[in-house]
């Protein structure tokens, strides 16, 4: 995806650092996502990476700059920026295990009232995920660890998102099912989704990013075009194995 020299970041982050009871986690962070931009925020476990989740998304306080859709960030709480269109999909999926999957699907959607495009979504993510559809009426806990992984990525989109950020999508799932998966974020960017894509495996996420962010120690250490990520030979000698 090229990017217009004039276009203006749909998420726009600047020095931002925040951290738990006082201890540092992340340190002058900035980066940039556009407007149906798929961008891929890798590195290894312990790199910052869901705390910069839990701080665009309002959970955890933090300090600096975050404007998102024009908008300043840091004064919002959590249900502010999830309306303002920024939705996470969480690592551990986190559904509702005793309600089905169906009405799981509906949590996703609680804050629209626009109830006949809710019925179109719903029939949808049954598109998108058949697997869901079969299941619908099931109770979510009791679904293979693949298809909660569905289902948590299908209440995100629920929501309408205009930005969703997915926390480790592959985690403890089989290559078969992260294909699946792979698969719907490439059709859900084609539609204009605009996707941050938090993952350990580099390869992975920046296979499927237009531009990726390297994360070590709470910092960011390379940035650029995924292709170049891809072939940078620190990234390749400390994520890829080779």
């Amino acid at each position: 995806m090229k990017l217009d020299p004039a276009a203006v970041p749909l998420l726009d982050v600047r020095g931002v650092s925040a951290g738990y009871g006082g201890m540092p986690v992340l340190q002058d962070v900035t980066l940039k996502i556009y407007t149906a931009e798929v961008v891929a925020l890798v590195g290894s476990n312990g790199a910052g990476k869901t705390t910069l989740l839990r701080a665009l998304s309002r959970v955890l306080p933090c300090q600096g700059g975050m404007t998102f859709n024009a908008r300043d960030l840091l004064p919002m709480t959590s249900d502010g920026a999830f309306r303002a269109g920024l939705v996470q999909v969480p690592e551990g999926r986190q559904l509702f295990d005793r309600m089905s999957v169906r009405d799981n699907l509906l949590m996703g959607a609680f804050i629209r009232d626009d109830k006949a495009a809710i019925g179109r979504d719903l029939d949808k993510m049954y598109a998108l995920f058949p697997r869901l559809a079969e299941r619908r009426r099931q109770l979510a806990g009791s679904l293979s660890g693949g298809e909660q992984q569905m289902c948590a990525m299908a209440r995100g989109l629920m929501a309408a998102p205009t930005l969703l950020m997915i926390d480790e999508m592959s985690l403890g799932l089989a290559p078969v099912i992260v294909e699946q998966l792979m698969e719907v974020l490439a059709t859900i960017r084609r539609e204009g989704v605009t996707i941050l894509l938090v993952e350990q495996d580099v390869n992975l996420a920046l296979s499927i990013a237009d531009r990726g962010y390297v994360m070590e120690t709470g910092h960011i250490v390379r940035s650029g075009l995924s292709e170049k990520l891809i072939g940078d030979p620190e990234v390749r000698r400390a994520y890829l194995g080779l």
